[in-house]
């Protein structure tokens, strides 16, 4: 979760870090520093809390070195004070780190009997000081870095810098990402945990494996095993451009990433389907046979994700279930990797991850394999780690996605488990080509029909200077919608900080209803489908015990609308296709709620992007 920075070339090393870090900032930190050479030694200024702390240590400091680290921290071991913060200096080693030393009980054991001088908390500074103590054995960082990798056990990335070496940089990684940026053409070197910090400079990135080492030295890159072998990576070029993550006038990221919806839809399908004939064409996913053939032999999927990734899970069991037939599990990553899971013959195993990073899918995907289970992953950033590990791949391609909270990434994954679930049904002939046809035209329809929602925002704004008294806030939904009730719950919890809860309606009556009263909100997820009228049964229970509705429908619905304190109305769409366009006020309502609030919509507290460790 933490953000990484390392730069060695021309420019000055504080102006590339802290660019860095700011772009960096999304995936949530409590402290920030940087290590820059000067005159010959190392340079260290940290500070707690944000950036901007340390941007104002850092004004009247000067560097004249070529060669610096720099880190946000995101604390797991000891307090987020700035004897924790990053880097990390022993004698004349400098290291940043993300992620967890699960070791290091016995590794600060042994360091303190041989008269280490500890300094932080933390797990991270003991990488340093092994380092350290290699370093005056071989008076060289690419040794000592490798002897130092062989005694670390857990999940982590790690950039390294000597004084004494002012044109080398040395950086491994075993987990959260690290990546490797470079221009040749400038003679600058970047190691990052993410692309971005580094785009505005270079287009071409190398992304390490686990236990893989890169060493930067007297303007060349090379890279080796754990056991010091060459090794030949590739080198990807990445086309985002920079103003794709820059807010273009939006008082927030998160408010111009859910502006974003109906072109991430659109971009998400385009690949996908054939719009002269209305086919879904599903081709070229990366399997070693084609797709349909692949189709053809599962007999049972799962899916697995985290957070917002599993609730897009969640909607796609209704969506294959119902369309092809297919039985299908979902299960939350965390939770499948330790429990044992039995995994039938035929199975497809499908992981969901915005940033294709996130530690228990990681993981869930490589026991799956293990298991002897073909994978399919869905992501947002093509060479993340959870791609590389799949054996099929779908895109979101949603671009940058800067907001911790989730929202266009989740509805582009409801947009490709919607063609998921068709392809399936066709493969399997269960679909014949008017179904087809009507679910495609329907799905092409959905970016038009975001932006009828997105009118709808002023609306949002005003109400939520009403909403912000509730004491808490109940989602309800019915099945395709139930998933989109814990989303819309989930997304208020997140950036409000507000008690909120999704429930399928159905439930209320087992113990939700003790909690109504004047003072709860209910939110219901309520368009036009055959579960309708069952949902308006619901909610007229919790409106009898002084609820106040809050409901989105189809058009304009004369019960739901009577029954509640506020009403917004949909546009008429398909059943497969509502949860698209159902969760963008639900979206809406949190974001305005929590800038109501006076709250930091993009840098929600606790929280990370990419959760990276487990």
């Amino acid at each position: 979760m933490c953000g990484i920075v390392g730069y060695l070339g021309p420019q000055d090393p504080k102006k590339i870090i802290i660019e860095g870090l700011k772009k960096l900032e999304y995936r949530g930190y409590d402290s920030a520093g940087v290590a820059v050479l000067h005159d010959g030694k190392t340079k260290r200024i940290r500070a707690e809390g944000k950036l901007k702390n340390l941007e104002d240590k850092l004004v009247n400091e000067n560097f004249n070195g070529h060669l610096g680290i720099g880190h946000t921290r995101w604390a797991t071991h000891g307090p987020a004070v700035e004897k924790n913060a990053h880097p990390h200096q022993v004698g004349e080693i400098s290291i940043v780190h993300n992620g967890i030393i699960e070791n290091y009980l016995e590794i600060k054991k042994e360091l303190l009997a041989r008269g280490a001088n500890i300094t932080s908390d933390t797990d991270s500074e003991l990488v340093a000081h092994l380092i350290n103590e290699e370093i005056q054995v071989s008076k060289n960082l690419l040794l000592a870095v490798q002897k130092t990798l062989s005694k670390l056990i857990g999940a982590f990335s790690v950039v390294v810098m000597w004084e004494k070496s002012p044109n080398e940089m040395v950086a491994f990684k075993d987990g959260p990402p690290l990546i490797v940026g470079v221009n040749e053409k400038t003679k600058e070197f970047f190691v990052v945990s993410d692309v971005q910090a580094a785009l505005q400079y270079t287009k071409n990135f190398v992304y390490l494996e686990d236990r893989e080492v890169v060493h930067i030295s007297n303007n060349e890159v090379k890279y080796y095993s754990a056991l010091g072998a060459p090794l030949k990576k590739q080198v990807v070029t990445i086309d985002w451009k920079p103003e794709q993550i820059e807010k273009m006038g939006f008082k927030h990221y998160m408010l111009k990433e859910i502006y974003e919806q109906p072109r991430a839809v659109a971009a998400a399908i385009k690949p996908h389907i054939n719009i002269e004939t209305n086919e879904v064409s599903l081709q070229n996913v990366g399997f070693s046979e084609p797709t349909d053939v692949v189709f053809k032999k599962i007999e049972h999927i799962i899916f697995i994700a985290c957070g917002t990734s599993y609730y897009a899970a969640n909607v796609a069991q209704y969506l294959v279930e119902q369309i092809s037939g297919l039985s299908v599990q979902i299960d939350i990553a965390s939770e499948f990797r330790y429990r044992k899971p039995i995994i039938p013959k035929n199975t497809l195993v499908i992981t969901i991850s915005q940033s294709g990073e996130t530690a228990d899918t990681l993981a869930a995907i490589r026991l799956a394999k293990e298991k002897g289970a073909l994978t399919l992953s869905i992501t947002n950033v093509q060479r993340s780690s959870i791609d590389r590990e799949a054996h099929g791949h779908l895109y979101m391609n949603s671009g940058v996605e800067v907001g911790v909270a989730s929202t266009k990434a989740f509805t582009s994954t409801l947009a490709l488990v919607n063609l998921l679930a068709l392809q399936i049904a066709k493969v399997r002939g269960v679909l014949n080509k008017d179904q087809e046809y009507g679910y495609v035209k329907s799905l092409l329809a959905v970016p038009s029909q975001i932006e009828v929602v997105l009118a709808y925002d002023k609306y949002f704004n005003d109400a939520a200077k009403k909403l912000k008294d509730f004491k808490g806030f109940l989602y309800l939904g019915r099945g395709v919608s139930y998933p989109i009730a814990m989303e819309g719950a989930l997304k208020l919890k997140e950036l409000a900080y507000m008690h909120a809860e999704g429930y399928a309606a159905g439930e209320m009556k087992h113990g939700p209803l003790a909690l109504i009263d004047a003072r709860m909100a209910i939110v219901v997820v309520a368009p036009d489908d055959e579960l309708i009228e069952k949902t308006i049964s619901n909610l007229q229970e919790a409106k009898a015990r002084g609820g106040k509705i809050i409901s989105i429908g189809t058009g304009e619905n004369a019960a739901l609308k009577s029954m509640s304190e506020y009403y917004l109305s949909l546009p008429s769409a398909n059943w497969m296709v509502n949860p698209i366009i159902s969760v963008v006020p639900l979206q809406l309502m949190a974001y305005h709620l929590a800038d109501n609030l006076g709250h930091d919509v993009d840098q929600p507290r606790n929280l990370a992007k990419s959760v990276t460790v487990e």
